[in-house]
């Protein structure tokens, strides 16, 4: 768990990255990602608020104060998340995001996460995960688990998510994963019936 310096830290290096990313996200991994996702939908790990800002409508939470507050002062609707709660009731999405969060998450800590994102997200509602290939996954020093995709799939399929799909991100072909930091693997579920 990060302490505060190390959260202010973060904040600002997320501050901080380029426009060719920013052009990226919004004109090719965004519409992408949000044609996955319907009705209500929960930002788990939001950041600075970039998907909150595209998707309108999106509610956003972070266990960093600093990125909630930010998103707030953009008028974008983000809750913190103390104590390993999110903070709504039971069923309350019907789809939920963690791009580029589940890496960042202590093995130990992982199944207790899952269990909270599943307790706010709909029997049957969609869940999109998305973890960095091995380039991306080592440019970050916060990361501390890497997810292969098969790693990734056996994850979700054992809390009793079905897989709907995977897909990569910017494009599917697997040897950009060693030599861009951006490439990305995706697998869409469907959490478990009632």
């Amino acid at each position: 768990m990060r302490n505060e310096p190390d959260r202010k830290e973060y904040f600002n290096y997320l501050q901080n990255r380029s426009i060719i990313g920013k052009l990226y996200r919004n004109y090719m991994l965004y519409p992408r990602l949000a044609s996955c996702l319907n009705d209500r939908v929960l930002d788990f790990g939001c950041g600075i608020g970039d998907f909150l800002v595209f998707r309108q409508g999106t509610t956003g939470v972070d266990i960093n104060p600093h990125n909630v507050e930010y998103c707030r002062s953009l008028g974008l609707a983000a809750e913190v998340i103390e104590n390993g709660v999110i903070p709504f009731a039971d069923h309350s999405f019907d789809s939920l995001i963690m791009d580029n969060v589940l890496e960042h998450i202590p093995e130990p800590e992982v199944n207790a996460v899952l269990n909270e994102v599943l307790r706010v997200l709909r029997p049957g509602g969609r869940l999109l995960i998305g973890v960095p290939g091995p380039k991306g996954y080592e440019s970050d020093p916060d990361h501390c688990c890497f997810y292969s995709e098969p790693d990734l799939v056996a994850l979700f399929q054992g809390v009793n998510c079905r897989l709907l799909e995977l897909f990569h991100m910017p494009v599917n072909i697997t040897w950009l994963e060693s030599r861009i930091s951006q490439y990305c693997v995706y697998a869409l579920f469907e959490s478990p019936p009632l």
